[in-house]
């Protein structure tokens, strides 16, 4: 069987089926859903974790979302000129088995200069202190970002690496943010964020992604996303 874990926020470090999926849609198990001997303990469709990384060009359902008005609109007055669309993810938490999201910032892997990175995430389902609901810790987007998940440029090391200095926060500070089908979050590149594993009977679904500034800005060539020939990274608008 051929499949790539999706654990927590880090992903395998040696996985080339993930490091190659930029430009394709590919397929995440969760972790929890396999026994000690690799076999299924659920149900395929109960199994996957998420889908990524380019719904939002290959799939015509999620492009047109991705592309639609009202997202320009709220790109707009993010105060973006030239925002590209770099990634894009339909994430399950499964019932019972979603596995958690560490703490993280979205700038430490798709870090840009200056940073500007912005995450848009859309509840598909309701989205609980009890499935796993996001949590944020007010005011932590003010810090910058000291931490990076880059492209490994020892070749004979694993393909990424975490580089910085690693989070330093209040656990007790995180804020659950829950949220009822339909909304969506506005996540900051640099605000500290999480969600806890889902050990409920309920899935939380949730489609995501993000866009970069593309003007005056350089997208770091570390960064383990990179654009490539068959999938530039397509612009939201250009004003």
């Amino acid at each position: 069987m051929n499949y790539s874990f999706f654990s927590y926020f880090f992903y395998q470090k040696s996985d080339d089926y993930f490091m190659t999926s930029g430009d394709k849609i590919r397929y995440f198990f969760e972790e929890d859903a396999f026994d000690e001997s690799g076999e299924l303990k659920v149900p395929k469709e109960r199994a996957i974790n998420k889908i990524g990384h380019a719904l939002y060009e290959l799939n015509p359902v999620f492009k047109r979302i991705t592309r639609s008005e009202k997202v320009q609109s709220v790109i707009r007055q993010c105060g973006m000129e030239k925002p590209a669309i770099v990634q894009s993810m339909y994430i399950f938490k499964q019932p019972q088995i979603g596995g958690a999201v560490v703490p993280h910032q979205d700038s430490t892997y798709l870090y840009t200069e200056p940073l500007n990175v912005i995450g848009l995430w859309i509840a598909l389902e309701d989205s609980t202190a009890e499935n796993g609901c996001l949590s944020f810790i007010p005011g932590s987007h003010k810090n910058g970002t000291s931490r990076r998940f880059i492209r490994n440029p020892d070749p004979n090391g694993p393909l990424t690496i975490l580089t910085g200095k690693p989070l330093e926060f209040d656990e007790t500070k995180f804020v659950p943010a829950p949220a009822k089908p339909g909304t969506l979050l506005l996540i900051n590149g640099e605000v500290i964020h999480q969600s806890e594993a889902n050990r409920s009977p309920k899935s939380r679904q949730i489609y995501t992604f993000h866009v970069v500034e593309t003007k005056d800005t350089v997208y770091s060539k570390e960064n383990w996303l990179q654009p490539t020939p068959e999938l530039p990274f397509p612009l939201l608008y250009d004003d």
